[in-house]
This record gives C-alpha cells, structure tokens and sequence, in this order.
C-alpha cells in the first residue's frame, strides 16, 4: 500500500476517465475492469502507452441509463487509478486491475474528439498532504476502530480479522484501512460518494467511525433474532 505515495499524477493533462454508476475505487484499494467496449478498450491503450492513469468517476443522478453510449451527466469527484496489471485478450478486450492512487476533482471536461471515443477532462488535487503529518491525526481513530473491531457484534463481521492485524501493522496507512473499510462494509452510494469528495482525512475517519457504530447497532438488534441451533441460515420465524 505504501506505493501508491510513490506514484505522480500529472495533473497539467488531460485524464480519461471511466463513469460507473457507483463509486468502486478509493485510494489504496484495487478495482478489477473487464474492459470491452470499444471507447473503452481505446482508452486502456492510450493510458498504457502513456503513465497507465484513468480517473473512475460516477454518474450524476438516473441519466446515464438512456444515455449510457452518449455523455451523461458525471459528477466532480474521481479517483485517480494506476493500471497496476493488465492482459489484451485475441479479441481487443482487456483485463486490468487499477489501484486507487489519488482523490481529485475535475475542473472541466474537454469537448468530444473525432479521434478520441473516450471522454477526457482536467483535474485538481484533492486532499494530498503530507503523509507522516495525517497519520499522527489519524491515531486516536485507528485506535478507535481497533476498538471497535474487537469487540462483539463486530469481531463476527467477515474479515474483520484481517482488518484487525492491519490496524495492528503500523506501517498500513490508516488512511487505506478507512478506504478498506468503506468498500467493504458500506455499501450506500451517497456515504461512499461524501468519501470520495471529503478531502480532510480526519473528517474521513469520523465519517466510517459513525458508519461503523450504526452497523454495530444493527447487529445488536439483529442479535436476539440468532440461535446457535437454527437450521444454517435459517430462522424459525
């Protein structure tokens, strides 16, 4: 994870970028793409013959479902994504997995081009400082999360042992654990979409940390509703 502090944007150019409906990327975090639209597989070659970046954006409201193949609305917020692995099946489709470099925001998208199917636009940082500076913010809140992570309900949630030992491995940034975090056990889009726009690491944290406590609350609640001698994934009601 340290890595990805080591990679340059360059934000004097032109990015491509790839809309989703949902917010699937984050900083510190990998998205596989199995690439195989034709504006798509274009921009795949471009970005790998240049540094390998794509920014992941996200559509702004229900639009893009009539104009998919057009240029639907996208909102501000993306993450720039480094294209870590990649594989050109016979066909012109790809495979890649793109790792979660940087939050930005776009400044303005550049027109359509006859050559260029893809949509571009410029970007400014968001949120990028110094590493060492946001980390020592960051410790009363990891040492919250660790907390809570140990303690039941949530110690049943899956993974959340693993999520424990990088907590405990200080050489993880707690700002990929947030991300991690995020992605795997916060699935509303607008919560993952404030994560995405919130440049301040320490609003961050605060944010996942209330996530955490109503997922907590949630399976307080659902608790009662458990018997160790129900059917497998069954209950008697």
């Amino acid at each position: 994870m340290s890595e990805v502090s080591t990679i340059q944007v360059n934000f004097g150019r032109p990015m491509p970028i790839f809309p989703l409906n949902t917010v699937a990327l984050l900083p510190h975090t990998v998205l596989p793409l199995n690439v195989f639209e034709e504006r798509y597989r274009q921009m795949v070659a471009d970005a790998l013959d240049g540094a390998g970046q794509i920014a992941m954006a996200v559509f702004e409201g229900d639009r893009w479902m009539q104009e998919y193949h057009g240029r639907p609305p996208i909102r501000p917020a993306v993450c720039v994504g480094q294209i870590i692995q990649h594989h050109k099946f016979p066909d012109g489709r790809y495979l890649i997995a793109l790792q979660g470099v940087c939050r930005a925001r776009i400044t303005y998208e550049l027109p359509p081009s006859v050559d260029v199917l893809y949509r571009r636009a410029m970007l400014e940082p968001v949120g990028i400082g110094d590493t060492e500076e946001e980390e020592d913010r960051l410790t009363e809140h990891r040492e919250h999360l660790s907390a809570m992570l140990a303690t039941p309900p949530l110690t049943d949630l899956r993974d959340s042992p693993e999520i424990l030992m990088a907590l405990s491995e200080q050489e993880v940034p707690t700002a990929a654990i947030l991300e991690l975090l995020t992605l795997r056990y916060m699935p509303d889009q607008r919560f993952r979409y404030n994560m995405l726009q919130e440049g301040d690491p320490v609003a961050r944290a605060k944010m996942v940390e209330t996530e955490m406590g109503r997922l907590r609350h949630l399976l307080e609640a659902a608790a009662p509703q458990r018997a160790v001698d129900w059917p497998k994934g069954m209950s008697w009601n």
